[in-house]
């Protein structure tokens, strides 16, 4: 999937004036992907408990593509053990080809520091292992009252438990309109990237799924894509980072001036249209304080990029 907010419905993008490519890209990724990471925010409560229908379509028609879920911000989440029910929703209640089972022997005790047992598939070192991925319980390692335990012990009385079953295998896909998960997650990582807490098991299962592959460029190309959309792409990233919610999408890039100065130096003008004039004022900032950071960290990292110096100007716009 692509780095957009989430999967897009074309009424969305419609409304927003996106680029067709954010429609196409995540089923076009779908047919080349050798792994398929769905990234769900657990601290959003609003959209936490069931995957997009726009998601849930791309992995249907891509069953044979190995799926991953990856629960992030899981260090904002107070009740841990909603972790187990973001799970069991979100899986369907298998992972791997397993039934899950959750029993709760002291339903009244579900505090925030109740130590959890995630039993899934064993982890072991990569070395010991040909081809078993990483378990839930290696991903999961609890921190101080995060609800999470790695141990095995199924005697212990924990207030709650998931062990695995042997279950059927993931159901056909049925009605989209009536799912709220996917059945066929490989594996289960619960992460807080903010602070680099699991990252780390994430990546290295990644290397250790990663399939060689012959290069597609040759090592001497750096990227397929032009200077200008170089330009175009960083300014954008900057905008999306410092403007909220549906704004940074309505904005219109307009290169006016693309040329090379007396000393050497990349000289750009660029003009941001805006539909609404609350939008300019937001994009302009206090003072001009939104805007000039924007031009100057996008100018810092052209700089980077292209390997000399630049100067980039950027106007604000009303459109009409």
């Amino acid at each position: 999937m692509p780095g957009s907010p989430h999967s897009l419905t074309s009424s969305w993008a419609e409304r927003h004036k996106l680029e067709e490519a954010m429609l196409t890209d995540p089923w076009d990724s779908m047919r080349h992907a050798d792994l398929v990471l769905v990234l769900v925010d657990v601290s959003d409560h609003w959209t936490r408990n069931c995957l997009s229908q726009e998601v849930l379509k791309c992995l249907s028609e891509f069953p044979h593509v190995p799926s991953v879920l990856v629960l992030n911000k899981v260090d904002l989440l107070k009740k841990k053990y909603i972790l187990l029910e973001l799970v069991t929703e979100l899986t369907e209640g298998i992972v791997n080809g397993k039934k899950l089972e959750v029993r709760s022997p002291f339903k009244h005790n579900l505090s925030s520091s109740a130590k959890t047992v995630l039993k899934n598939t064993q982890a072991s070192p990569p070395e010991s292992r040909a081809h078993e991925s990483p378990c839930l319980q290696e991903t999961v390692k609890a921190q101080e009252g995060s609800g999470l335990d790695s141990s095995g012990d199924t005697r212990a009385p924990e207030p709650d438990r998931v062990t695995e079953a042997q279950g059927p295998k993931p159901r056909e896909c049925r009605d989209l309109k009536n799912r709220k998960g996917w059945p066929r997650f490989q594996e289960i990582f619960m992460l807080a990237a903010l602070t680099g807490e699991e990252v780390h098991t994430l990546k290295r299962y990644l290397l250790m799924q990663a399939k060689p592959g012959p290069w597609e460029f040759h090592s001497r190309v750096l990227t397929s894509q032009s200077p200008q959309e170089i330009c175009d792409n960083t300014i954008r990233e900057k905008i999306l980072e410092y403007l909220p919610l549906e704004v940074p999408y309505g904005v219109t890039q307009v290169t006016e001036l693309w040329e090379e100065g007396p000393s050497g130096e990349l000289l750009i003008v660029q003009n941001l249209v805006v539909p609404r004039k609350s939008h300019m004022m937001m994009l302009i900032g206090k003072r001009g304080t939104v805007i000039s950071r924007i031009a100057q960290e996008a100018g810092q990292d052209l700089m980077n990029a292209f390997l000399c110096d630049v100067r980039l100007k950027l106007k604000v716009e009303k459109l009409g």
